[in-house]
């Protein structure tokens, strides 16, 4: 019952980011609106003001990072899966180490929902800036 409240806690702590970032977007539109001043301020109007074709941006180097560190964190959810499922086949059922490893898988388990929504946050958040 205790994972289960802590789960509906992430769940909702989750919703509420997504909601507060979507309350960000008269921001970021202030924000795109002020660059296009900068840019014609500086007479470089039109397609002139953006990046050359192939420069990384932020939006595209925070997304690299948060795949390359979701993938290490997803790898290593699986491998703790992995090695708690063995340890509660071999825990010869005592008690104390079945309960050991339920409780490794469930956290692994959390910890790989926490990894994708921390990949739609990002994607959310991205694809409004």
């Amino acid at each position: 019952m205790k994972y289960f409240r802590q789960a509906i806690q992430m769940l909702l702590l989750t919703t509420g980011v997504l909601f507060s970032v979507g309350r960000l977007s008269p921001v970021l539109v202030a924000a795109q609106s002020a660059k296009q001043a900068v840019c014609e301020g500086a007479g470089l109007a039109g397609a002139s003001c953006a990046p050359p074709a192939g420069t990384p941006t932020i939006d595209t180097t925070i997304a690299s990072v948060i795949n390359v560190l979701s993938i290490i964190v997803g790898v290593a959810a699986v491998i703790i899966i992995i090695v708690a499922g063995l340890k509660y086949v071999l825990s010869s059922g005592d008690s104390a180490k079945v309960n050991s490893a339920k409780d490794t898988i469930l956290f692994a388990v959390v910890g790989l929902i926490i990894v994708a929504l921390a990949q739609v946050i990002v994607r959310f958040v991205l694809s409004k800036v």
